[in-house]
């Protein structure tokens, strides 16, 4: 075999053994065309919603606001008759107890109100405002009988207290406190006419215009004192 001879076979030879591994490069993907990865869902191709918080609480003017906004409520609905002795005794003590609960909670950080604090007093002021809504609207008045002088003398009572509540002349505590005695001269009242019949005998007239005397003075002197509502 001469030399020239040898060396096409041997050519030929490594020829056949690089094939197979050129063809397989090939085939290969490039590294310039790798897949990107994606921050969306495959489906749709889009970017997930992010997920909202709800507000924070109210600041402290809007609190305050709110705190003006429920007396004033409450004091439309004694006016008007819309909410009772008794309703508005239990609104008003509640509304003493959420100023009571505020002042230990500054009382506690140096006069001051957490973020934690403003937040569950705007929970429970919240509650209070439903309550509100639900009294105003139940149907049941302070004076289902305005032409009877007894429970004319309820209503008058009633219109001086919501204009104690109004005028901020009377805190939440004074108001609480008038309206459950008026609350309870009422249920005396009531009581009576119940036991007679529906009337009221001249002695109970006078034993429920002497407490409601009592109540008169007692609304003057709160509102007079000095002690606004806060």
């Amino acid at each position: 075999m001469t030399e020239r001879t040898r060396i096409i076979l041997t050519g030929a030879t490594l020829m056949a053994m690089l094939l197979p591994a050129l063809a397989q490069n090939s085939n290969a993907p490039s590294q310039s065309t790798a897949p990107t990865q994606t921050t969306g869902p495959a489906s749709s191709g889009t970017t997930p919603t992010p997920t909202t918080t709800s507000p924070g609480p109210e600041t402290w003017k809007q609190a305050q606001q709110r705190k003006w906004n429920q007396k004033d409520r409450i004091a439309k609905g004694v006016a008007d008759g819309q909410l009772t002795a008794g309703e508005a005794a239990n609104l008003e003590k509640k509304e003493s107890q959420l100023n009571q609960e505020e002042r230990t909670m500054k009382a506690e950080d140096n006069g001051h109100l957490t973020t934690a604090d403003r937040a569950t007093l705007q929970k429970q002021q919240n509650n209070l405002s439903n309550q509100i809504y639900k009294d105003d609207h139940n149907g049941a008045v302070q004076n289902s009988d305005p032409n009877n002088k007894v429970d004319k003398r309820a209503e008058n009572q009633q219109d001086r207290i919501a204009q104690g509540i109004n005028s901020g002349k009377m805190n939440a505590g004074q108001a609480a406190n008038l309206e459950k005695q008026e609350a309870g001269i009422n249920q005396e009242a009531k009581a009576d006419r119940k036991a007679n019949g529906g009337y009221l005998t001249k002695q109970e007239k006078a034993q429920i215009n002497h407490q409601q005397n009592n109540l008169s003075s007692q609304i003057y002197k709160d509102k007079h004192n000095g002690h606004k509502r806060h």
